[in-house]
This record gives C-alpha cells, sequence and structure tokens, in this order.
C-alpha cells in the first residue's frame, strides 16, 4: 500500500489546520533512517496531521524526501513549504480530523 491521495480540496482543508503546528520530527545529516519514519510514524498515529523540518544539512532534497516519508508511512503529502513537509494519516481507531469530500 503506497502513500494516501488528497484531493486539492483537503490538501488546502488540511493546509490551514497545519498552519499554526510546529515540526514535531527533525530531519537531520543523517538523512531519512529508520528511526525517523519509526518516529513520523508514531507521531501521526498521535496527532494525525504533522510538520516534519529537513534540516539544510540533510542529504537529501525535501521533495524526495517528503515522498520517501508520505510512501513510508502511507500518508498524504498535504504541502511542502520551503524545507518543512506536512503529513497526514487518520487514525487507526476515533479519528479526529474529517476531510472534505
Amino acid at each position: 500500500m503506497g502513500a494516501m491521495d488528497l484531493n486539492s480540496k483537503q490538501r488546502s482543508h488540511l493546509r490551514a489546520l497545519a498552519h499554526h503546528l510546529d515540526a514535531v520530527v527533525q530531519v537531520g545529516t543523517a538523512g531519512i533512517t529508520d528511526a525517523i519514519i519509526a518516529k513520523v510514524d508514531v507521531e501521526l498515529e498521535n496527532h494525525e496531521l504533522v510538520k516534519v523540518k529537513v534540516s539544510k544539512e540533510a542529504p537529501v532534497e525535501v521533495q524526495a524526501g517528503a515522498e520517501a516519508v508520505a510512501l513510508a508511512t502511507r500518508a498524504g503529502l498535504a504541502q511542502i513549504i520551503g524545507r518543512t513537509m506536512v503529513l497526514y494519516r487518520p487514525r487507526k481507531k476515533k479519528p479526529v480530523i474529517k476531510l472534505p469530500e
């Protein structure tokens, strides 16, 4: 199972919700590691909508890194702003965020 597909209306809704959020995971000089994927996975289950920041020292391009993390966590990529990606995945039990159709 790959990354979640989001339509433009859903991405717009998630961008608005994510505006006030701070990044909960930082990709550093080691790049996208199993530990980063695991941490993002846990944060998505806890919060559904998370920001992940890619540092300037990271050996990965932001777009490629965002796609890799989204795919590995089966999340939807809502947005990339500068070096920050916004990812969404509903909780397995009792999701809180309701997406527009």
